[in-house]
């Protein structure tokens, strides 16, 4: 650092969720703050998120959210019951963008856009006069004198505080490639294994004819030997190479302590009827379609397409006329739609995850400023943090609370230099 650079006050790398919340927070605080984005928009990933819809928070309490942390809840309690569901909620009612709670208690925008929810943090960025650099890459940091220079191609600039928010590594089109786990890496932070989590999942089995297919209101059990190692109702989805949907995802993340291949998913087709109503069910339209052969029989039960692979597992003659299925038959045509196995074989790249588990390891950070404890003035937040959760909204909120700790925090520092 020269002696006649000006020192500025805050520089936010990355303008995603983590980074436009981290700089209205440091902006709010009193700092200027300027942003770097490698992208030539804000906000490229979040306006992807949920389909396009953005599942901004869930509509739950503190508590909720850290029950749905798979890694380090215990670093999050602090910031989590400072910034709040009910806080992001009002921050984005209150920035004009009007809010929903479906099903699970996910909230969405009321026009379903996540380039409303990615509009209103850069509308929001402007009128606290946040500075945003599109179109530049950060090559790294360095540290010197209490202050962190952000190296660039246009060249360098100090700071007082810096706040990484690059993301993990997951949908790297979007530009999350892992930029910030490097930078960091190079000045001795430590990092943990990035794994992809929230991610489809290859089965042994040939999928690809069933490509498309939802399955709605199925139970999803995934087994590590004899144990239950997650279940849950919802909705998954058939594809070319397996199973992925909400379910497969949030199942993905409880696969990550044994080789993927150790484990044994079964699909309940039918969870609302236990198999002595399932049979019940099977007899009644067993009476209905007497006179069909068996594979003509099903289409109450199950979609159409999903009915020979049903029919194969259960050893059944598809043509066998239904009158003359035994009763043998038919109790294990209900044990199949009652436990249909899949076995996995491989999670699907780590630029397919929604999100990345590993990253900045959480006992090198201050829980309640997330600055590094070993490098003072620089701060971290959102996916680059060794930290993840459930589907439903939770990884954008842990993106928030970590945010607004870190830019105010960022912020505070800078008037212990005056």
């Amino acid at each position: 650092m020269t002696n006649h650079q000006e020192i500025q006050d805050v520089a936010v790398i990355g303008c995603g969720a983590a980074g436009m919340m981290a700089a209205i927070a440091a902006a709010e605080t009193g700092a200027s703050v300027t942003v770097y984005e490698r992208n030539p928009f804000a906000g490229k990933k979040l306006r992807i998120t949920g389909k396009g819809r953005c599942n901004v928070t869930n509509n739950c309490t503190a508590r909720e959210v850290l029950d749905a942390v798979l890694n380090n809840s215990k670093f999050l309690y602090g910031v989590l019951n400072r910034y709040t569901p009910a806080d992001t909620m009002a921050f984005f009612e209150n920035a004009g963008v009007p809010l929903k709670t479906e099903r699970g208690r996910r909230v969405f925008p009321v026009s379903d856009k996540a380039a409303d929810i990615s509009d209103a943090l850069v509308r929001t960025m402007k009128t606290y006069g946040v500075k945003v650099l599109y179109g530049v890459r950060v090559e790294g940091i360095t540290e010197a004198d209490g202050c962190v220079t952000v190296k660039t191609p246009k060249g360098e600039a100090v700071y007082r505080s810096v706040i990484v928010a690059t993301g993990g590594v997951s949908y790297p089109g979007t530009g999350s490639t892992g930029d910030g786990h490097r930078m960091l890496r190079k000045i001795g932070v430590g990092i943990t294994p990035l794994k992809p989590s929230l991610v489809p999942i290859v089965t042994e089995e040939d999928c690809s004819p069933l490509t498309g297919l939802t399955l709605k209101n199925v139970t999803l059990t995934v087994y590590h030997g004899d144990d239950v190692v997650y279940t849950e109702l919802g909705e998954m989805l058939l594809t070319h190479f397996g199973v992925s949907g909400p379910l497969v995802l949030s199942a993905s993340s409880n696969m990550q302590k044994h080789p993927v291949e150790s484990y044994r998913l079964a699909v309940d087709f039918k969870p609302a009827l236990s198999a002595e109503e399932l049979d019940k069910r099977i007899l009644s339209d067993f009476a209905k379609y007497a006179a069909r052969d068996f594979i003509n029989a099903l289409s109450d039960l199950l979609p159409q397409k999903l009915i020979p692979y049903v029919i194969e597992r259960s050893g059944i003659d598809p043509r066998k006329k239904v009158s003359a299925v035994t009763r043998a038959e038919r109790l294990k045509l209900g044990e199949v739609l009652k436990e249909y196995t899949l076995t996995p074989k491989a999670f699907r790249p780590v630029d397919e995850a929604i999100v990345t588990s590993g990253g900045v390891d959480v006992k090198e950070i201050s829980p309640k400023t997330m600055e590094l404890k070993n490098h003072p003035g620089i701060f971290v937040c959102g996916e680059l943090i060794d930290v993840d959760a459930y589907t439903g909204g939770y990884n954008l909120q842990l993106a928030f609370s970590t945010a607004r700790a870190a830019g105010t925090a960022a912020a505070e520092r800078c008037w212990d230099f005056e």
